[in-house]
């Protein structure tokens, strides 16, 4: 009797892979805090640097020649300013961010560790699901796979040992790397007791837009509260100019005191008046 075997139903892999590349311009710090992501991240794949800031269309193009369907791209400005670029390609959606506060692994010298390679957990706030642009942004980093690693990637090691966390706190939202420690280091042989050390890297995102497209299209959402940083430079050194300008008329009316005071003298002088 012939038995009809089954046709088991074949399992369905999660092939998401995102491209990282930055603009010209980055300084040390940046490419520092690119360099840890790359680590961080084992479905990563970088590329060179892309030579124009006006071209962005390009990079849907670039993603699909690396056959990835993800992108993080860091646009510098004037060498000081950074924003982040997380996409999912070639169809969007697209978000773009200013990134502050950025300390590299190497600067923080944390005692965490992990894996390199190994799959991290991600834990975001609660105030994600307060607000339309927290629950986008929230799909964007989980179901595209930008910061979630999935099970069936190349170079992924089938381990989870740190834990990704994104906090919302005034509107901006805090991006922290801890290690999951199951034994306390003081007494290893007694019972489990789960800890968080910090690995790094540190730094705060400021969402500006959301894109429908990838890098482009119709705006979805437009933070309201967000100044650009070359405005709020203008305006400090407005400020100063405002000051000098200040302490300019201030000196301008001393030296004007000071000749009217000495003609009053002059006229009053002791042989002009017992002469």
């Amino acid at each position: 009797m012939d038995t009809v075997a089954e046709a088991q139903p074949t399992k369905k892999k999660n092939k998401q892979r995102v491209l990282l590349l930055s603009s010209r311009g980055i300084t040390h710090r940046m490419r520092h805090l690119m360099n840890d992501l790359e680590a961080l991240l084992p479905h990563v794949k970088k590329d060179s640097k892309l030579d124009s800031k006006s071209q962005l269309n390009l990079l849907p193009e670039l993603a699909d020649l690396n056959n990835c369907n993800n992108t993080l791209y860091f646009e510098a400005r004037r060498h000081e300013d950074l924003y982040l670029w997380a996409a999912k390609t070639p169809n969007g959606p697209s978000i773009k961010m200013h990134v502050q506060n950025v300390h590299t692994m190497d600067e923080l010298k944390m005692t965490g560790n992990c894996l390199k390679g190994s799959r991290g957990l991600l834990s975001f706030d609660k105030a994600f699901e307060d607000s339309e642009w927290g629950i986008l942004t929230k799909e964007v980093f989980t179901h595209a796979s930008i910061f979630g690693v999935p099970s069936t990637s190349r170079r992924a090691k089938p381990f989870i040992d740190h834990i990704l966390t994104f906090s919302i706190v005034d509107s901006k939202i805090w991006f922290r790397n801890f290690q999951i420690i199951e034994k306390d280091p003081l007494q290893p042989n007694g019972p489990p007791q789960t800890t968080l050390v910090e690995i790094g890297p540190r730094f705060v995102l400021t969402p500006i837009r959301i894109f429908e497209g990838a890098f482009g299209g119709a705006t979805v959402y437009s933070n309201p509260e967000f100044i650009s940083p070359a405005v709020v430079r203008m305006a400090m050194k407005r400020e100063k100019g405002g000051k000098y300008n200040t302490r300019k008329d201030a000196e301008e009316e001393t030296r004007r005191r000071k000749e009217l005071r000495k003609r009053e003298e002059d006229v009053l002088a002791v042989s002009n008046v017992f002469a």
